[in-house]
């Protein structure tokens, strides 16, 4: 399997796209790939395997893109399927998408917890939703010392897009936080990132909802999913060729 990965500047540009041309809105995009991280986490840890899943957020960008409501979604799906997820969420997103997300796991009772280093302890499974497709550093506090916290904890951990820290096109940092980052689960929304040739775990894709023509203008080749699944495992190669 052969998929095309795609630049951080074309995955603004293609959010942008189905936003002002396909019809959807930043809530419903939020929401797909809020669900393809739950159906990733459900995939790779079933609640058998311990239900205390750790959902660390980062800052929102103005409502944007998709980053980072997608952790915010995924955490109330995976209370609907019966885990017992909590949020670490050290920099909220103040516009009122970002509030309602809150709000719904409000109503769940998901806690959102204040003591990371205690919360990281007890974790089953940690989804790491703290940057997206834009990130280029360098790290905010308290964002190195989170990363790593979480390089240096013993709990699996699933990145959304991309591991923390990472660039985007380059990959992990040479040193300082996240230059030893290296999940055991990736899930990347809508198309493959370039840093994926980096990356050595588990991969897993997120975007059943593309039409032909975008497809197309991107020079996407995505696979096929299985089923009424949201996601496709895939491997990666040296070359970052997929």
């Amino acid at each position: 399997m052969s998929l095309k990965a795609i630049s951080s500047k074309d995955a603004a540009s293609l959010d942008k796209d189905l936003m002002e041309i396909g019809g959807w809105s930043l809530d419903q995009l939020m929401e797909l790939a809020g669900l393809s991280v739950s159906q990733a986490v459900h995939r790779v840890h079933p609640p058998s395997a311990g239900k205390n899943i750790l959902v660390v957020c980062g800052p929102g960008n103005n409502g944007k893109s998709t980053s980072r409501g997608d952790g915010l979604v995924a955490a109330r799906h995976l209370a609907q399927y019966g885990y017992e997820p909590s949020v670490y969420y050290p920099k909220e997103g103040k516009n009122e998408l970002y509030q309602r997300l809150k709000t719904q796991l409000d109503n769940l009772s998901v806690p959102f917890i204040t003591d990371f280093p205690v919360a990281i302890k007890s974790a089953d499974l940690l989804v790491d939703a703290i940057f997206g497709f834009s990130f280029g550093g360098p790290l905010r506090d308290p964002f190195p010392t989170i990363i790593s916290q979480i390089e240096a904890a013993s709990v699996p951990v699933l990145s959304v897009d991309a591991p923390s820290s990472w660039d985007i096109e380059g990959g992990p940092p040479k040193e300082g936080p996240g230059s030893k980052f290296m999940p055991e689960y990736l899930i990347s929304l809508t198309a493959p990132k370039p840093c994926v040739k980096y990356y050595q775990g588990r991969h897993f894709l997120g975007g059943r909802f593309l039409t032909k023509s975008i497809t197309e203008k991107y020079g996407l080749d995505l696979p096929n999913y299985p089923g009424i699944d949201q996601i496709v495992e895939v491997g990666v190669d040296a070359e970052g060729r997929l």
